[in-house]
């Protein structure tokens, strides 16, 4: 399949982690990796490391001929110029996805591995990380990688190699791998997300179920969109989970414990309890690492120890520190409603931290469902006159504090000066919020919302949280009540 390759020029669209990760086993086959990207400083790196490079401007009006193939990063959109001039002039264009999955059919790097595909629009990481788990109870040797950060080229290279491989991909990445047929793949859920880059919902959920094309498709019951991908689904076999009692050919739950009817007549595989993060979200990761794991005949116990050794990474959920009898929870990765929904919904009494950017996404439903858990709110950043006015209208009792810098927020020393930095603004409104709570209550980063109008990234919003959190003293708990 790679031989049309050989002794050819290749072009690699965009110097990124994956960019970065094609150019060894392109030249391993033989082929001459050329780099594009739309900065002037990545083209600088490339060229430095003694690779071809051209800028996006050149290639508008190059002779395509000399390409076999474009690669591209999976960011970049099908009517980006470049990739839009390689259609035009009839030269292929794969994801480094897909370009990885010929790479292993290949058996360039050893035997071909068995791919689990993790997808969805929240949950893939806590997922995926949970079915390595699950692989590495079983003694198996497996890697997590794809969306999670390993490249899966860069997985394929180990040596050992694993045997399976859990891979988290995104919908930009199945976009642009058509041939991938993994032994099993699950969609999780399918929310509003990425509709500017795919063009709206039907052809975002179209990408998400490309997961459905191998031997086993795996898909989440309660989620009604994901669940409607079951009939899309090209698997050879489809099966469906849920938060509830599994009808046949289904996981779900049955008195706190998670029971497979779907690769068995009816096996327990690990109790409620097991299973971190806490909450209906956690539960409904564990029961699709499960299903990935059953459908390559993975004990049952091995997916009990698989998920009790789990533990939930930084920002997803994460336990920071308990005061005074109120828990603090990191859930700054809850970038968009559906994930904050599922945070909310995972803890009885909610002091809620939010904000950022929205980009767009409404939080009317999200405020509606989870109004009866609220017990404050302390918003921050762009949008956070938008999610205050969706609580006015839909939880006029829960009171609500906006930090905005420039003002003070009528809630005493709750505002913050305009010099503030995104630090000082969270140990505001972590300070603001432990100031509502009681013992029992939890107080939960899970903004619903980007970052990046006032942090670096979800990561450097996570950290300043755990810190303002690490800065408190019993007596900051319910001094405002």
């Amino acid at each position: 399949m790679l031989e049309f390759l050989r002794g050819r020029d290749v072009l690699v669209a965009g110097w990124g982690v994956s960019g970065r990760s094609l150019i060894e086993p392109l030249r391993d086959i033989g082929a001459r990796p050329v780099v594009t990207d739309g900065g002037a400083a990545a083209l600088a790196e490339a060229a430095g490391l003694g690779l071809d490079i051209a800028t996006c401007t050149e290639l508008e009006t190059a002779d395509w001929s000399r390409f076999a193939l474009v690669i591209t990063s999976p960011g970049w959109r099908p009517d980006s110029p470049v990739l839009a001039a390689a259609v035009t002039e009839g030269t292929p264009v794969w994801g480094d996805v897909e370009f990885a999955w010929w790479v292993d059919q290949a058996r360039i790097y050893g035997p071909v591995r068995k791919w689990l595909v993790v997808t969805g629009t929240n949950g893939k990481t806590t997922t995926t990380s949970m079915v390595h788990s699950i692989l590495r109870a079983a003694g198996i040797a497996s890697v997590a990688c794809g969306n999670i950060g390993l490249p899966i080229l860069d997985a394929l290279r180990r040596n050992p190699g694993p045997q399976v491989l859990a891979v988290e991909l995104s919908s930009f990445q199945l976009h642009w791998a058509p041939s991938v047929r993994p032994e099993a793949g699950v969609v999780l859920n399918v929310a509003e997300d990425h509709l500017d880059w795919h063009g709206g919902l039907d052809a975002y959920a179209a990408a998400k179920s490309r997961a459905l094309y191998g031997r086993v498709g795996v898909v989440g019951l309660d989620d009604p969109v994901a669940a409607s991908l079951a009939r899309r689904s090209k698997a050879r076999r489809t099966v469906g989970f849920r938060i509830g009692v599994p009808a046949d050919g289904e996981l779900g739950v049955v008195d706190g414990k998670l029971l497979d009817r779907a690769f068995t007549k009816a096996a327990i595989l690990a109790e409620v309890g097991d299973i971190s993060p806490k909450g209906p979200a956690g539960v409904a990761n564990a029961l699709a690492a499960a299903a990935l794991t059953r459908a390559i005949d993975v004990a049952p116990q091995f997916v009990r120890e698989g998920l009790i050794e789990h533990r939930v990474g930084p920002h997803r959920a994460a336990f920071v520190r308990e005061v005074s009898g109120v828990e603090f929870i990191d859930d700054s990765k809850a970038t968009n409603p559906h994930a904050a929904r599922s945070s909310i919904l995972g803890h009885p009494q909610v002091v809620w931290i939010a904000g950022g950017q929205l980009k767009g996404a409404s939080v009317e439903d999200l405020v509606e469902e989870t109004a009866d858990r609220l017990v404050a709110a302390v918003l921050i950043g762009a949008d956070a006159p938008v999610i205050a006015a969706a609580l006015a209208r839909h939880a006029p009792e829960v009171p609500v504090v906006e930090l905005r810098a420039g003002d003070h927020a009528g809630m005493g020393d709750a505002g913050i000066d305009g010099a503030a930095s995104a630090e000082a603004v969270m140990a505001r409104a972590v300070r603001a919020a432990a100031g509502f709570a009681r013992p029992g209550d939890t107080v939960l980063l899970a903004p619903a919302a980007a970052s990046l109008d006032m942090f670096a990234d979800y990561t450097h919003r996570g950290r300043s949280f755990a810190a303002a959190v690490a800065a408190l003293e019993d007596g900051d708990i319910g001094r405002h009540l």
